[in-house]
């Protein structure tokens, strides 16, 4: 069904990544450059439903590409998740003649977008912008490439204690359900070993670790543990290890909320703002309820449906390269 577009909202929703910042410039000024009106919408689906709306000029976004975080904030918003938290926030669609969005998140945020859609015939497009890399359908993910060099500034810094103390170094990495964060780091950390949840065996992989260095007579290592790669985390492995093995004295570090922070990289930048233009150009060719994503360095779209409910696979041939390296 043909449609006109004359203004578009914008908000950021869930975690945090670096790069949201650089997303919300490429839609702004893309739409103004096709003579469409913006309205930033502060605080994700909470000011949606609380009418924080503001119209942004290209000023309103000068000089924050290189700036971490959100300018226009985010929040969690358990009213949006019903009937009712979704016709208010559709009130102030309306109130602020917003006829179409876009959404900068993850996969909750998707899920919200795609239901709300859904129920009130909104066009709605998704940038994939959390740490996570998570999202079925793209290589890469905004905020990713940034949190993965932060993850690894923290490892190198590490490993001068580890090797000192001749210590096993649980080091707690994010990543929601998924371990591309976790393994991707372990391998350019050069880390012994990664407890990620897509391998069956916790108890499994903590003796590959072991064993790994035992061949190689290594009296210290990093051990990076995905969050939610067993319950209690990097804490519940540290146990494991010392009742396995007491004869290495272990050592956890949770790099929390570190991880979200930081100036963007060159690759998140770049990558946020394809995205943001690209999201634009897909309202201006009749597109809804997708998400922008890259495969193989091209732009492409990718059903909500399927970004939120596809799963995406850890490279097997990576796991490998980690235990390869690490003897």
């Amino acid at each position: 069904m043909e449609y006109k577009i004359n203004t578009i909202g914008v908000l950021t929703s869930g975690g945090d990544a670096p790069g949201m910042n650089a997303a919300v410039r490429a839609v702004t000024r893309a739409a103004i450059c096709n003579h469409i009106r913006v309205k930033a919408i502060f605080r994700g689906y909470k000011g949606l439903i609380d009418g924080e709306v503001k119209e942004f000029s290209s000023q309103d976004v000068s000089g924050i590409i290189q700036r971490g975080g959100t300018i226009i904030k985010s929040a969690r918003c358990p009213e949006f998740q019903t009937p009712e938290g979704r016709q208010l926030a559709y009130q102030t669609l309306q109130r602020e003649q917003i006829d179409a969005l876009i959404v900068i998140g993850g996969d909750g945020t998707f899920t919200g977008a795609r239901l709300f859609a859904q129920e009130f015939n909104v066009p709605v497009i998704g940038i994939p912008a959390t740490i996570d890399n998570d999202l079925w359908g793209t290589d890469a993910t905004i905020g990713y490439d940034t949190s993965l060099g932060t993850i690894m500034e923290c490892i190198d810094k590490l490993r001068d204690t580890a090797t000192s103390h001749e210590r096993v170094f649980l080091v707690e990495v994010m990543g929601r359900d998924a371990g591309f964060l976790t393994l991707n780091a372990a391998i350019a950390g050069g880390c012994e070993a990664a407890i990620i949840p897509e391998r069956a065996s916790v108890k499994e992989q903590i003796e590959d670790a072991i064993g790994n260095g035992r061949r190689k007579s290594k009296n210290s290592a990093i051990v990076l543990v995905q969050e939610h790669a067993i319950e209690g985390g990097a804490n519940a492995v540290a146990k494991m290890i010392e009742q396995e093995h007491p004869e290495y004295s272990t050592r956890v570090t949770i790099l929390g909320h570190l991880q979200r922070g930081g100036t963007p990289t060159a690759s998140d930048r770049i990558l946020a703002s394809r995205m943001g233009v690209a999201a634009v150009q897909a309202l201006l060719d009749e597109q809804r309820n997708v998400m922008v994503g890259v495969q193989n360095e091209e732009i492409i779209l990718v059903p909500l449906t399927k970004a939120i409910h596809q799963k995406k696979d850890v490279k097997e041939d990576k796991w490998q390269a980690m235990l390869t390296l690490s003897i």
